[in-house]
């Protein structure tokens, strides 16, 4: 077969992936691409999720993983009856929601794997200080999970290891030679400033907006948000990298969409009303003619290592 003629398969096969794999973000509607299957993330994830709760030690404060659990329960069914009176599938349907706080001072972090595995480090609790702050980056971290951004960026990463192969056969090896020429993997970096460290970016904004919707709906004050940036900021002390060297988007970038932001949440996405009769039609429960308001429930792409988001306020 002669180069043009496999060349030529190669963009229809590609064609037919694009054709098959395109679907949009929740809410902001940013047009994605998927090509992995995010069972397949979840199920994933979930072993490692395991594995990190044998390893890291956890943290006996009871009350405060209560507090990270009555947040996160409120955000589960606040997303979900959101998405119900909107008509839309719900994006955590198939979600296996689960909370732990790990006893970590040193680490100012948290993070949702694919299909709603949450953990929290109490070194972000110094950062957060209040529910409202700690509301804020579970909802940031909820909405990676809720807008498939695992699943987007494992799509992401596979199809430039890909193209980076076939560009590499039909140059003849250029790009191996380039490598070995350097000692480093110089495409790879250079797709990484180019293409995937913009694109973590804009992921990055992403959850911060759709995390700022799901805070407000579940009843917490999103005006905190920029208090929680505000402090990481003296945190850091100026020892964050430049934007285009980092995978999120600077501190002072974060403050101003937030602060932009804030007042439009508050109007378009208020306490959302949890009603007993959409809870029957959806989970099954029996019907009621009370209301539950808007933060009720019934009771931060070449493997796993991708799907964290791990360290997103450090």
């Amino acid at each position: 077969m002669n180069r043009r003629k496999f060349l030529s398969y190669v963009g229809c096969g590609c064609c037919g992936i694009f054709l098959n794999s395109c679907s949009t973000a929740p809410i902001t509607e940013r047009r994605q691409l998927k090509i992995i299957s995010e069972d397949k993330l979840n199920a994933q994830a979930a072993q490692i999720y395991e594995k990190i709760k044998k390893k890291e030690k956890m943290s006996k404060d009871l009350n405060k993983l209560n507090e990270i659990k009555e947040i996160g329960k409120k955000m589960e069914a606040s997303i979900s009856e959101y998405f119900y009176q909107s008509k839309l599938d719900d994006p955590t349907s198939s979600f296996n929601w689960e909370y732990i706080l790990i006893d970590n001072k040193k680490v100012r972090n948290a993070w949702c794997m694919p299909g709603g595995k949450i953990a929290v480090y109490t070194g972000i609790l110094d950062v957060t200080k209040n529910t409202n702050g700690l509301a804020a980056v579970m909802g940031h971290e909820i909405a990676h999970a809720v807008a498939k951004h695992s699943v987007e960026r494992a799509s992401r990463g596979a199809l430039i290891n890909t193209g980076t192969q076939l560009i590499d056969i039909f140059s003849g090896g250029k790009l191996s030679q380039v490598n070995r020429a350097t000692g480093m993997n110089t495409i790879g970096l250079l797709s990484q400033l180019g293409i995937m460290n913009p694109f973590s970016r804009k992921q990055e904004s992403e959850a911060d907006y759709l995390g700022m919707i799901f805070s407000s709906l579940s009843g917490y004050d999103i005006r905190e948000t920029i208090k929680i940036w505000e402090r990481m900021k003296k945190f850091n002390k100026g020892k964050t990298p430049p934007e285009f060297l980092s995978t999120h988007p600077s501190a002072d970038n974060r403050i101003k969409k937030i602060s932009d932001w804030t007042n439009e949440i508050i109007l378009d996405y208020p306490p959302i009303n949890i009603s007993w009769t959409s809870m029957v039609s959806r989970d099954g429960l029996e019907p009621s003619t009370h209301s539950l308001k808007g933060n009720c429930s019934t009771n931060w792409a070449n493997g796993p290592q991708l799907l964290l988001n791990l360290n997103v306020y450090t």
